[in-house]
């Protein structure tokens, strides 16, 4: 818990000293959010330390909280308790509908910040479900799951809708931030779903699959959408603007940016040969057989994907005519006044190299990774099925 609070303060720091002009607003909310989860989860560890006397995960889930207790209370001690960890964890990832501190720091962070927090911070509000949340109180998780799923189902949902109506290019990348983090939610609830049937082979199966998609999700989300954050920085230190609408053209004026980012741009559409698909089909393969109407639910969230990406980004700033009295004022990527838009240099290309190389990789080739995420699934799982 203490590691977990002293995370906060770095980011604090970034987005509070190097942000934007709100950069106070954004990081103080940022700050009193995630407290507030944290304060749950505090709670929530010393109830379970109460309970079980020791601090030690695996010891605790062995232990297992309250079910001593009659069947009433044993289940309300528990659900608190989970809802405390819950509630920790959701304001890190984020989950909706506690999300709302996430575009106010991704859009006044500093490029390097946006970046650190969308490729490390809000996952471990993923890694505390998956290793705490879910073996310590795996009984409430399932009794909860359909919560949970519903949870991830919306934030899906609600994040590609809202990123539709976006007109800042980095608030847009931000909210996209929100749908990708429901596949986690999504894919750790109908893990949790199939809890008490593990012994039959095909929920075994769809839970593995579930909680591998979540997993592999929270991986390529880091890469892809770290990528996303740092093309809008190269975009931004030369037109000094987010807008969407004063954009128009920029494939034929920089190609290179053009297609490193319809990489990317596809890699977060799901699109099939890139890293960010097989996070999204895992993870709807386990859903669909364990709770199958939120799933069918959360397809839509792949429409509105389709709509904020091809049209909202690459329409509206590639794609078009090029109108130079949009933007007056434009740099290169040294702060040197500039004509027009001038492409990407050596120092960003090398930046953006090793993601797209790593996108490449293991959206054509990820078998590697899966085996090893899987193994971890598969002893979770297990040890799970162990307690219950």
């Amino acid at each position: 818990y203490v590691f977990w609070e002293i995370s906060l303060v770095p980011m604090y720091l970034l987005i509070g000293i190097w942000g934007g002009k709100n950069r106070n607003y954004a990081s103080i909310k940022f700050f009193i959010y995630t407290l507030v989860g944290s304060v749950a989860m505090l709670l929530a560890i010393l109830g379970t330390y109460f309970a079980t006397g020791t601090f030690d995960i695996i010891q605790s889930a062995a232990a297992k909280p309250f079910v001593g207790l009659p069947a009433q209370d044993a289940l309300l001690l528990t659900s608190l308790a989970f809802w405390g960890f819950f509630l920790g964890f959701a304001f890190k990832v984020p989950s909706f509908p506690f999300h709302t501190w996430l575009p106010d720091a991704h859009t006044e962070a500093p490029t390097a910040g946006s970046v650190i927090l969308a490729g490390v911070l809000l996952k471990l509000g993923g890694y505390g479900f998956m290793r705490i949340m879910i073996p310590v109180y795996p009984t409430a998780a399932a009794y909860w799951s359909q919560w949970l799923v519903a949870l991830g189902a919306i934030a899906i949902v609600y994040g590609a809708l809202v990123c539709v109506a976006q007109t800042d290019l980095k608030r847009l990348i931000a909210y996209s931030s929100v749908s990708h983090m429901g596949y986690v939610v999504m894919g750790i609830g109908a893990a949790a779903a199939a809890f008490g049937t593990l012994d039959n082979q095909a929920a075994m199966d769809s839970a593995a699959m579930a909680f591998n998609g979540a997993t592999m999700q929270m991986f390529n989300h880091g890469l892809i959408t770290g990528a996303l954050f740092f093309l809008v920085g190269v975009i931004y230190e030369r037109a000094h603007t987010r807008d969407l609408d004063k954009f128009g053209g920029l494939s034929v004026k920089t190609p290179y940016y053009y297609g490193i980012m319809m990489v990317a741009a596809m890699a977060s559409l799901g699109l099939p040969g890139l890293s960010g698909f097989w996070g999204e089909l895992f993870t709807f393969r386990g859903a669909f057989y364990l709770t199958p109407y939120w799933a069918a639910f959360a397809v839509l969230g792949i429409v509105f994907a389709a709509v904020y990406i091809l049209w909202r980004i690459i329409q509206n700033v590639f794609l078009g005519t090029y109108d130079p009295n949009k933007i007056t004022h434009w740099t290169t990527a040294t702060g040197e006044h500039a004509d027009g838009p001038t492409d990407m240099v050596g120092f960003e290309k090398l930046t953006l190299w090793p993601l797209v190389i790593l996108i490449f990789v293991l959206g054509v080739y990820p078998t590697p990774l899966l085996n090893y995420l899987n193994s971890a699934a598969l002893e979770i799982l297990n040890f799970v099925q162990s307690v219950l």
